[in-house]
């Protein structure tokens, strides 16, 4: 993957889930390693640039699971992913589907899947 093309991480999150900033949080944190993963498996090479490069992450928002699922089916046939469900601890429901990690990966490439959605 070496090209002077920018290397990032994108979080996708749900804005319908009712739960506090701290769990939100720690989701993208789980998005972020689990993704992180699976790229480094796929591509080490890339994710060391990324990491050299600062580690840039971008969190942006879909309307509710319907939206994360679906985008998630799309982005995972080309780049790592991670879709992250809650253990129901504390908060919601068990196995409540609540973020989405994708790469680190090609900029340009993880546009084409999220690059119409909001930040957070």
């Amino acid at each position: 993957m070496h090209s002077n093309e920018e290397v990032k991480q994108v979080i996708v999150v749900r804005k319908d889930l009712k739960i506090g900033k701290g769990k939100l949080a720690a989701h993208a944190a789980h998005a972020s390693l689990e993704a992180y993963k699976k790229a480094k498996a796929k591509d080490e090479a890339a994710v060391e640039e990324w990491e050299a490069g600062g580690c840039k992450k971008i969190v942006v928002s879909v309307e509710n699971e319907k939206e994360l699922v679906e985008l998630f089916e799309r982005v995972k046939k080309e780049i790592p992913s991670a879709l992250i469900k809650d253990a129901g601890h504390t908060q919601i429901e068990p196995g409540t589907i609540t973020a989405l990690g994708i790469g680190p990966w090609k900029e340009g490439k993880i546009n084409e899947y999220t690059g119409k959605l909001k930040l957070l």
